[in-house]
């Protein structure tokens, strides 16, 4: 298992996460045994935003006796009312709730405190300059959460909350089907049956967000990978092409920011299944070329998605990045010191390159990848 940086939270999370939704429908035993395989296979880090009762109860069960090998994403504002889930802003609500989440649990803190689900940029202007957000800091004064984080679908909530200052980190929903589509308040948006047909390509606000999280060091874990798993069936793709799922887990890690991905598990062999990634060659993690030949929304030629198909470079240019940070300081009107460290660090940089153009042959999206590390040469100079 490969494990990376959570942005400014500093923790080193396994890039295979446990999304923990689908635990809800399994007993006690099944729960171990899939967050035993887990373990077993190097994963560190799990979303728990589910607030009936069983499955957190279960899920501590399971974490009993390694509770320190776990790095938890546990929701504030998701709560058990009456039977069902019902986010809310409500105090008393949102204290009982968090409070039963650490007992069932097991635990006395919360590595990664959530503000659960805002859609809206109305509602997160007032959760961040409310009451909530005072319970929020209280909770974090108190070591009761090590870290403050954010879910959210919306591009723009997103980066509001990138640009918060106190939010560390955002679980995001990443997928290239979503990342098509513009900003939107309707989650039902997303999973459309039909996307608008002059779509392509990935959207300005989200492909903004991924270098707003990079400059100010948000990282982001990721849901909705597979699209509620629409993006496995060329019917239910807005493609009209299949991709895999360590298609899709590849398209989710080579985005800017990204740390981890949360996948849901009914059983052990889907653990295995998402843990393939690992081991999966550069041929079976290889989504651009589907994308690239999709009959609908096909991604535009000239777009670098950062895939890596034009490695490997004679003079060991790492293109992709040298394009992220590119496309990165370009954003702003003098080169971000943290930017040029990268840059400066890389064993080689655009400065090297040899104009040879066999990263352009085999490009999906026709980058002119020689003009491109020309630019760079001259901005980063």
């Amino acid at each position: 298992m490969r494990y990376r940086v959570l942005g400014k939270t500093g923790l080193e999370v396994s890039e295979i996460g446990l999304g923990g939704e689908w635990l809800e429908r399994h007993n006690t035993q099944e729960v171990k045994e899939v967050i035993d395989t887990c373990k077993q296979a190097g994963i560190n880090i799990l979303d728990c935003w589910m607030s009936e009762p069983n499955v957190r109860s279960n899920i501590g069960k399971a974490l009993a006796g390694h509770r320190d090998k776990w790095y938890i994403q546990g929701h504030i504002g998701s709560t058990w009312q009456n039977g069902q889930y019902v986010k809310t802003r409500e105090l008393p609500k949102v204290q009982e709730a968090f409070t039963d989440l650490l007992t069932r649990l097991q635990t006395d803190y919360i590595d990664l405190g959530m503000i659960h689900f805002i859609d809206e940029t109305a509602e997160f202007t007032q959760v961040v300059n409310g009451a909530f957000m005072e319970y929020v800091r209280s909770l974090k004064a108190a070591g009761t959460i090590r870290h403050i984080g954010l879910s959210t679908h919306n591009p723009d909530v997103a980066q509001m909350a990138a640009m918060q200052g106190e939010i560390e980190m955002l679980l995001f929903s990443v997928n290239p089907a979503f990342d098509l589509h513009p900003a939107t308040e309707d989650l039902d948006d997303y999973f459309a049956e039909n996307y608008d047909e002059g779509l392509s390509g990935i959207a300005p606000e989200r492909e903004a967000l991924y270098k707003i999280c990079v400059q100010q060091n948000v990282g982001i874990t990721v849901m909705k990978g597979y699209a509620g798993g629409r993006l496995f069936d060329a019917k239910t793709s807005p493609f009209g092409v299949a991709l895999t799922p360590v298609q899709c887990l590849h398209y989710a890690l080579t985005r800017p920011a990204v740390a981890s991905v949360m996948v849901g598990y009914d059983t052990p062999e889907h653990v295995h299944a998402a843990v393939a990634y690992e081991t999966a060659s550069e041929e079976e993690k290889d989504y651009a070329s589907v994308l690239a030949g999709a009959p609908h929304h096909a991604y535009p030629t000239g777009q670098c998605t950062y895939c890596g198909h034009c490695a490997p470079c004679p003079k060991g240019i790492d293109i992709a990045m040298v394009n992220k940070l590119y496309d990165l300081a370009v954003m702003q009107e003098a080169v971000p010191a943290t930017v040029r460290a990268h840059y400066e660090q890389l064993k080689a940089s655009a400065a090297d390159c040899i104009g040879c153009k066999g990263c352009e042959s085999r490009c999906p999206f026709q980058v002119s990848v020689v003009e491109r590390m020309e630019k760079a040469r001259q901005l980063f100079q």
